[in-house]
């Protein structure tokens, strides 16, 4: 079995970030300065746009924002700023707001506010959460990855892509993004320094995974997307969704491979001596472990094979293995992503509310007189991607989606591929250091090496925001590929 050095992580993304920040503060706060600008200038591009693209348009043919409808816009934007400076979840933010606004300014009850609740996308969210925490807790996540490990019979080259497909296989079959860097990304920086494989390059392997796999049909990302789409009145395709999605991370790992050994850092001299991996014992499972395989196999079954809600197949799985080891069945429940829970209601909750008082109809009828649908969706694109650097993608994503609506009624483009473009953009940008699945990287890092591996993470995400968006947009949208 592959000798790996397990460090752990920071008890939140706050804590890292502060950890490996104390010199770059005035920096952060540079590029904080610059999310904000990008996200208004977006807005004012969106709304005061058409003037510039499309001077034959009169000012009385285009549609205007009432105060009602401002207010909870400059609420939201001021949310997103506050959550990016502060650790403060912005669901939580997300439920008090539309409290605020539903009830104070529209005289809403407590049943209109909370009308739109994803109850279906919150059990999702708690059942692969539930029953993943067990499947980390009892062994079965190493067991996989010794399994894999094992496969690269000592190439440790290898080591980067089996780790993209390990993260892409969890995150596939229903795990959070962030929970499966979480659970990879001790594992695999151990083997990078050991191996000397360049961390950086490593740690951009397991998002890119984490990613690739992140918009399956049975992933908690690929069932919000589909269903904003689809209430929104434009259903996409959940496997054309997938396939763009793997295909884009995949690409951008071999372009991060290419620069890498341009850079002359693939093998990385900083972390000593290369050290032989051995790669011939693996432990094999038994007991609890045997169980989670096979209710991991037949989760699979239910729910490509039945189309039976992925959420409660979770939960009655992660229930059959609590039943087998009942004395810790309070620490399985504590394993449950509650902050991923508050964000997606939250955000969800706040967005119902913005399409109740008519802002995304408005906005996206100020976006169209642009003129131009094709610069609207690039526009879209990194706007969304800038933002997710630093905040929740999965809150962009329930505020930005809705906005393609009018756009593609209007439009020929395609509905799969300008949401696909949109929702790439948002994740893969997640290498950034200011992210959860960046942070964790960095986390993992040696303690003697760890403020070099958030200086060229940092670097290599923001080239990442800078070609991603494009790259997205250029391959999906305009194609007409899906």
């Amino acid at each position: 079995m592959a000798k790996v050095t397990y460090q752990p992580a920071p008890e939140s993304e706050s804590e890292t970030r502060d950890q490996n920040s104390g010199s770059p503060n005035r920096r952060r706060r540079i590029l904080l300065v610059t999310v904000a600008a990008s996200v208004i200038l977006g807005l004012v591009a969106i709304l005061f746009g058409g003037a510039i693209f499309n001077p034959a348009a009169t000012p009385e043919s285009e549609p205007t924002m009432t105060a009602i409808q401002i207010i909870p816009l400059v609420i939201l934007v001021v949310m997103f700023v506050v959550a990016t400076k502060w650790p403060l979840n912005i669901g939580v933010m997300g439920l008090v707001a539309s409290f605020g606004v539903g009830y104070f300014m529209l005289g809403m009850t407590d049943k209109e506010i909370l009308a739109d609740f994803p109850a279906n996308i919150v059990i999702t969210i708690v059942g692969v959460t539930y029953f993943f925490s067990m499947a980390q807790r009892n062994g079965t996540i190493d067991i996989i990855v010794q399994t894999c490990v094992r496969l690269v019979r000592g190439k440790t080259m290898l080591l980067p892509w089996v780790f993209f497909l390990l993260a892409a296989s969890l995150t596939a079959l229903g795990t959070f993004s962030p929970a499966a860097v979480a659970l990879l990304a001790p594992a695999a920086i151990g083997l990078a320094y050991e191996s000397r494989i360049h961390p950086v390059l490593m740690g951009a392997f397991i998002i890119n995974g984490a990613h690739a796999g992140g918009f399956s049909p049975l992933s908690v990302a690929g069932v919000l997307v589909h269903d904003i789409a689809v209430k929104n009145g434009f259903p996409i395709s959940q496997s054309s969704l997938f396939a763009a999605s793997f295909a884009l991370n995949l690409i951008l790992s071999v372009l991060t491979v290419v620069l890498f050994a341009l850079l002359g850092k693939i093998r990385d001299g900083a972390t000593g001596q290369l050290a032989d991996l051995d790669t011939t014992h693996t432990a094999r499972p038994h007991g609890q472990q045997i169980l989670t395989l096979a209710l991991i196999v037949a989760m699979l079954v239910c729910a490509l094979g039945f189309h039976m809600p992925i959420g409660f197949v979770a939960l009655s799985a992660g229930l059959l293995l609590a039943l087998v080891n009942i004395k810790e069945h309070q620490t399985f429940i504590g394993g449950v992503s509650w902050s991923t829970v508050l964000l997606v209601a939250g955000m969800i909750t706040y967005v119902s509310l913005l399409q109740h008082v008519g802002v995304i109809d408005t906005l996206a009828e100020q976006a169209l007189a642009l003129g131009a649908p094709l610069l609207i969706a690039l526009v879209l694109c990194y706007v969304i991607g800038v933002g997710s650097a630093f905040a929740s993608s999965t809150a962009l994503l329930t505020a930005f989606i809705p906005l393609a609506g009018p756009l593609l009624a209007t439009s020929s483009l395609s509905a799969s591929g300008t949401v696909a473009a949109l929702a790439i953009a948002a994740t893969v940008v997640d290498v950034s250091p200011f992210s959860t699945d960046g942070a964790l990287v960095v986390a993992n890092a040696r303690e003697d090496d760890r403020q070099r591996v958030y200086k060229q993470l940092m670097v290599y995400a923001g080239g990442v925001v800078l070609v991603a968006p494009a790259l997205a947009w250029a391959l999906l949208v305009p194609t007409g590929i899906m």
